[in-house]
């Protein structure tokens, strides 16, 4: 099975290689809305997932797995997560990807996400009642029931609407670039295949992986915290691994290796200093994963593979999301005089 799960994170590495989505430039750049990609591929993944995954669920290949709408998680952590992705410049799974390709502030961001996971497991039974309330598992099924023909409508209508929305994007960017259309297919395709009962029967995810092997590598295991995302974390670090080798193997091959502290958006916003670009890295990966572990779920597993399952609780955090997102990108990167 890890071999299968290391396929699929390679394959999953690869397709965000492909259209740059996985490097900083390029999430910095959604965050001051210089650079489309990012929101625009994620919107094609959710509109033609929504349709395949329908598809597989309503004939018996797949199986649903929705997350919990618990309100001030999914908000307050939206909104941190968010803020986090902005300054880090990327995200639980595309900080693997990059460090493959030499990116040397993936590594400290890879530092400070197991710090934050570490922090979350030690801080939850404080904060656990901050996350509430649990208002259940909601997705377009569970709103239309068994009313199939309503459902599978909307769900295609739905569908088309997120595409057609990131077309919308591509006309405001001016952009002949179609790449982040066929990763957009890609991870729709992918997400289709690891939902598959013969497959894992599961969501991509990659958030997990980090309290996981924090909490493994200090001993923090005895909770309930950690026995939760024990398997999933399992799972999640062996497909980042793949990720990893995916960023690699392909940047080799390309002679695109390159260790990197400074990105070029870096350097045009916050300038050259290598202190600064350190600690704020560290900081920008404790953000993001204590954000994460807050909503249950990060960009590959809450925002892509459940809202291509529609799900109510994934389209909130979404929202929330982009909004930490652009705050951040509004009030951190503004122009150096």
């Amino acid at each position: 099975m890890n071999a299968v799960i290391l396929i699929l994170g390679f394959l999953f590495g690869a397709i965000l290689q492909y259209a740059k989505l996985n490097r900083y430039n390029t999430i910095s750049g959604m965050a001051t809305l210089e650079n489309y990609a990012v929101a625009k591929a994620i919107s094609a993944a959710i509109g033609v997932g929504a349709i395949i995954i329908a598809l597989e669920i309503g004939l018996g290949f797949a199986s649903y797995h929705i997350k919990p709408l618990i309100l001030g998680g999914i908000a307050i952590g939206g909104i941190v997560f968010g803020t986090g992705m902005a300054i880090l410049g990327y995200c639980p799974g595309t900080l693997a990807v990059s460090l493959g390709e030499g990116s040397v502030d993936a590594l400290i961001g890879i530092a400070g996400a197991l710090a934050g996971g570490l922090v979350y497991t030690l801080l939850l039974p404080s904060i656990s009642s901050v996350l509430g309330p649990d208002l259940g598992n909601i997705s377009l099924f569970t709103l239309i029931g068994q009313h199939h023909f309503i459902f599978y409508l909307l769900d295609i209508l739905l569908g088309i609407g997120f595409v057609w929305a990131a077309f919308i994007l591509n006309k405001m960017e001016k952009s002949p670039d179609l790449k982040w259309l066929y990763s957009g297919i890609g991870l729709a395709i992918l997400n289709g295949i690891v939902f598959l009962k013969v497959g894992t029967d599961r969501i991509i995810g990659a958030s997990t992986a980090y309290p996981f092997t924090a909490d493994l590598v200090t001993g923090t295991t005895n909770n309930s915290y950690f026995s939760k995302i024990q398997g999933p974390g399992r799972w999640e670090l062996v497909f980042l691994t793949g990720a990893f080798v995916a960023g690699l193997l392909i940047s080799v091959l390309k002679k695109e290796f390159k260790l990197t502290l400074i990105h070029s958006n870096w350097e045009k916003y916050k300038g050259n200093s290598i202190s600064k670009r350190i600690i704020w890295s560290f900081i920008g990966g404790f953000i993001l994963i204590f954000g994460a572990r807050m909503a249950g779920g990060c960009t590959s597993g809450h925002i892509l593979s459940g809202g291509m399952q529609l799900s109510v609780s994934s389209l909130v955090f979404a929202v929330f999301v982009f909004a930490g997102l652009l705050l951040t990108g509004k009030y951190f990167y503004k122009t150096r005089s």
